[in-house]
């Protein structure tokens, strides 16, 4: 089964405007977490907007019968786009969806903003 980072690629934290950048946070993050290596397991795709706008830069941890995240308040640093793939690699082995907290990698602690459950199957 696969788990998916989808990455809001129109994120803009406070001040981006201000930067001068011709990408948004959202992009620069994407382009990061897309440059690591991931596992078989985990794939990743880029969406225009999460509607998380106050919590950018945002992505969703899912996969098919497990529990669901979103992610938030993330810097488009390549510390914070190794912990969301780590946490990825981590949502994908769990049968659940669910990793522990003694789990989680350091850079995904305080980001977490939502928690779904699975869709029902019928």
């Amino acid at each position: 089964m696969t788990t998916w980072i989808t990455i809001c690629d129109t994120c803009k934290r406070d001040g981006w405007e201000a930067t001068g950048m011709q990408q948004t946070d959202g992009e620069r993050l994407a382009g990061l977490i897309e440059a690591l290596e991931a596992p078989d397991a985990v794939r990743t795709r880029r969406v225009s907007c999460l509607m998380g706008c106050t919590h950018g830069c945002n992505v969703a941890i899912q996969a098919s019968g497990k529990l669901a995240y979103t992610l938030g308040r993330f810097a488009p640093e390549a510390e914070a786009a190794q912990a969301i793939l780590d946490y990825a690699r981590l949502h994908a082995e769990s049968a659940s969806g669910q990793v522990p907290y003694r789990q989680w990698p350091e850079g995904v602690k305080g980001h977490f903003v939502t928690r779904h459950p699975p869709l029902p199957e019928a």
